[in-house]
């Protein structure tokens, strides 16, 4: 039987085993997935060498660049990143790491994008904002971090107005503010200024609808949360592990 899994630390509910203990059961496929939690990211190789039948992994937090220097190789999104979630371990026991943020943000926010939607506000300036920064590069907007200390080429949530608002009519959130339990928090902005040609998308899936989205819907913005990301993420990382090198 071959395993796949994940590895991060803390490892609370996880999406990713849900998603593909479902998909074994759904498609009839004789595998398991398994949630690794290791408190420092030189343990993958301990769980590569004792997990016989160990096919692939996802990567989360703390672990997506401390893992790097471990891996065999790099795909070209996952090194331009700089940040890894998905990891394919071959049969050799060679390991190759790869990003699929990129796709399952841009595949979900493709959609949604008008012609006006030229300049988009990111917030948080973590390992996901990297991946949804060059999405959004690749989609033709240009893009500015949102941060919470001063930094060179950085907005702080002290300088975004409402004509900054005006100026900037996509915002993606890729901050952990609004995740649960912490639902009744929101990226520090001047709502009110937002219009019906605003598009904000939140990385956040837990709720599905943040309090982000939901004070961006009361001023007619479209909203999208981070949900379907994981999906095609999830489908992404599948992808990777059984391509053909």
């Amino acid at each position: 039987m071959e395993t796949y899994g994940l590895i991060g630390y803390p490892l609370g509910h996880s999406f990713s085993r849900a998603f593909f203990t479902d998909k074994f059961k759904r498609e009839g496929i004789d595998a398991e997935y398994r949630n690794f939690e290791i408190k420092e990211a030189a343990m993958l190789l301990d769980i590569v060498r004792q997990t016989p039948g160990l096919r692939g992994l996802n990567c989360t937090i703390p672990h997506k660049q401390a893992v790097i220097p471990l891996l065999s190789s790099l795909s070209d999104e996952a090194r331009e990143i700089g940040a890894v979630n998905v990891i394919k371990v071959s049969p050799d026991g060679s390991l190759k790491g790869y990003n699929s943020d990129i796709i399952g943000f841009s595949e979900s926010i493709r959609p949604l994008l008008q012609p006006h939607h030229r300049h988009a506000l990111v917030l948080g300036t973590g390992g996901a904002s990297k991946a949804v920064c060059l999405g959004l590069s690749r989609l033709g907007l240009k893009w500015t971090y949102v941060s919470r200390t001063k930094r060179e080429g950085c907005l702080t949530y002290q300088d975004v107005t409402p004509e900054t608002l005006s100026q900037y009519e996509v915002i993606v959130n890729c901050s952990p503010v609004g995740m649960h339990p912490h639902v009744d928090e929101a990226p520090a902005l001047p709502y009110t200024a937002l219009t019906p040609r605003h598009l904000l998308y939140d990385l956040v899936y837990n709720p599905e609808e943040s309090r982000f989205l939901r004070l961006g819907k009361a001023q007619g913005a479209t909203v999208k949360g981070g949900l379907e990301m994981l999906h095609l993420q999830a489908i992404a990382s599948w992808k990777f592990w059984h391509q053909e090198e």
